[in-house]
């Protein structure tokens, strides 16, 4: 009798053991017994929670902490309760306009239904919850995108895009750029915070009804143009630019030609200014002198025409090379001839 008392308390204690579970904080859990999902009877377990909707039967649902199963036969799943984030890549949508813009989003999301999602993800696989919940935000997105042309995907509510600018939207999450080719400089009506709104609503209803799962927010990170496009974009960009340049040097260059004009007519005008002054002053001068010679002529003929052939053989005899060939008896030699006669009477 002793010897069969230790194997039956090790089988109570192991199929305690088994017939145990702890259910960890963020975390929710439901039972599956014969591949069904275990309901909840018409009397709540005070360990356990309601789950009730018009689809589905009432489902058990055990929040965190310890409960208890029946071993062997009863399976737990743990199904993550948290707020979880969707941030896949980006994708490519058709506007009306027939252009290709590519969105990238991000999607906030928790099981609102654990019964239904399970049932749905095949066993709470949130890959599988994650690529239904994306078919159905690229649906909802792509019939918003197709509706509207890229002005107003790009815009917020009252503001103007210009051309192939970069608009940040710090309402929606850090570094959210929002690159497109938009009509140059005006206002238009923005309807980006419109189609969030649409699609989070739209979503909302779609992923509680087939997934069991609320949908808490919806957002459009960045809003690209294919690479193709965004080249040739920017290749018209720098054409402008470079248009924009010509303009302003050519403007540049007619400045410095009429600045160049003006100096240049200001200058001769000084320089004739000047040289009209300097006339005058040599005219005057000169009249002057004249007016001296004058004087000096009229006090002594004979000393000035003699100290003007002084000056007149000086100016002709400065060099022994100089060599004149002209007739003695000139009136230029009237004074040296003078000068001999006095000399052979001394």
């Amino acid at each position: 009798m002793r010897k069969l008392i230790i194997p039956v308390i090790v089988i109570v204690i192991a199929t305690l053991l088994m017939s145990m579970f702890v259910v960890q904080e963020g975390e929710r859990g439901i039972v599956v017994r014969f591949g069904r999902i275990l309901k909840d009877d018409p009397k709540v377990d005070s360990n356990t929670v309601q789950n009730s909707t018009a689809e589905m039967e009432n489902a058990r649902i055990y929040e965190p902490g310890l409960h208890f199963k029946m071993p062997v036969f009863d399976r737990v799943r743990m199904l993550d309760a948290r707020i979880q984030t969707m941030d896949d890549q980006a994708d490519r949508f058709v506007t009306s306009e027939k252009k290709d813009v590519i969105i990238d989003t991000y999607v906030k999301w928790r099981i609102e239904d654990f019964g239904r999602y399970y049932l749905t993800t095949g066993g709470g696989d949130v890959s599988t919850a994650q690529a239904l919940l994306k078919r159905k935000v690229v649906d909802s997105l792509r019939s918003e995108i197709g509706s509207r042309e890229i002005k107003q995907i790009v815009s917020g509510p009252e503001r103007g895009t210009p051309a192939a600018t970069v608009v940040s939207d710090d309402d929606v999450a850090p570094a959210t750029d929002i690159v497109a080719e938009v009509a140059p400089s005006k206002e238009v009506e923005g309807q980006r915070d419109q189609i969030m709104e649409n699609v989070l609503k739209d979503i909302q209803v779609s992923a509680m009804k087939d997934l069991g799962v609320r949908v808490v927010d919806f957002r459009m990170k960045k809003i690209n143009l294919p690479d193709e496009i965004s080249e040739s974009i920017y290749r018209r960009m720098r054409a402008e630019r470079e248009s924009v340049a010509r303009k302003h040097r050519s403007q540049g260059r007619e400045k410095a030609e009429v600045i160049r004009a003006k100096s240049d007519l200001e200058v001769a005008k000084i320089l004739a200014d000047a040289d009209r002054e300097a006339r005058v002053l040599r005219g005057t001068a000169d009249a002057k002198t004249a007016e001296i010679y004058s004087s000096a002529f009229g006090k002594d003929p004979e000393f000035y025409n003699f100290l003007r052939s002084l000056k007149a053989y000086e100016n002709s005899f400065n060099s022994k090379n100089d060599i004149l060939v002209v007739d003695p008896n000139t009136e230029f030699f009237k004074y040296m001839k003078e000068s001999n006669a006095i000399g052979t009477a001394n």
